[in-house]
This record gives C-alpha cells, sequence and structure tokens, in this order.
C-alpha cells in the first residue's frame, strides 16, 4: 500500500464521518418542533459564545481536521463512544443536554486552567 492510497483511505473515513455526523444532524433537527429549538437554541447561543472566548481557533482546528487524512475519524469516533456513554448513563436525555454538558465541562476545563497556569 503506497502513501497515497493511505493518505486517500484516511480522507474516505473523514468523509464518512461527515456523513455519520451530518445524518445525526438531520436526525436531532427532524425530531424536535420548531419552538423547542429556539429555547435551546438561545442557550446553546451563550454558552457557545463563552466557549469561544476560551477556544478561539477551535472551528479552524475543527475545519483542519478533516483535510488531515484520519484525524476527524478519531476525533468524531472519540466523541461517537462518548456520546454512548452519556445517553448510557443518563437515560431519558437528548442531543441538547448532550451539547450542554460538553460546553460545560470544556469551558469548566478551561476555567480551571486558565485559574491554575502550569
Amino acid at each position: 500500500m503506497t502513501y497515497l492510497d493511505i493518505f486517500i483511505m484516511g480522507w474516505n473515513l473523514n468523509a464518512l464521518m461527515f456523513v455519520i455526523n451530518f445524518m445525526i444532524v438531520l436526525k436531532v433537527v427532524s425530531s424536535k418542533k420548531q419552538e423547542d429549538f429556539k429555547e435551546e437554541s438561545i442557550v446553546l447561543r451563550d454558552l457557545k459564545a463563552e466557549f469561544e472566548r476560551y477556544y478561539p481557533y477551535r472551528k479552524y482546528v475543527t475545519l483542519l481536521s478533516y483535510v488531515l487524512p484520519f484525524t476527524a475519524f478519531f476525533r468524531m469516533s472519540y466523541r461517537l463512544i462518548e456520546m454512548t456513554l452519556f445517553f448510557g448513563k443518563n437515560s431519558g436525555t437528548t442531543m441538547y443536554d448532550y451539547m450542554m454538558y460538553k460546553y460545560q465541562s470544556d469551558i469548566n476545563l478551561a476555567k480551571q486552567r486558565t485559574n491554575n497556569p502550569r
């Protein structure tokens, strides 16, 4: 197997993760009412704004991960496992609950790091 074949396989796996991510979004969007989305998006928008204060380049890192072979695949695989464990441990939760949990835990981690620099 050549390096080009390995890179192509990595990009194909990244594309697969993009499609899986898109399918999850479609599933979540189709299962909710528009009023629920408006309420949830207000809370998530505020959390996202605070999150971006601590991680200003996160958007670019995410885009870069889809360009580098295998990176998005491993990153999304980890997120899918984390989501599965979250939903298994917290029955009756939704994707909104997971997103709130994830934003809040990342924000708290960043606050701890800024308060306790190494």
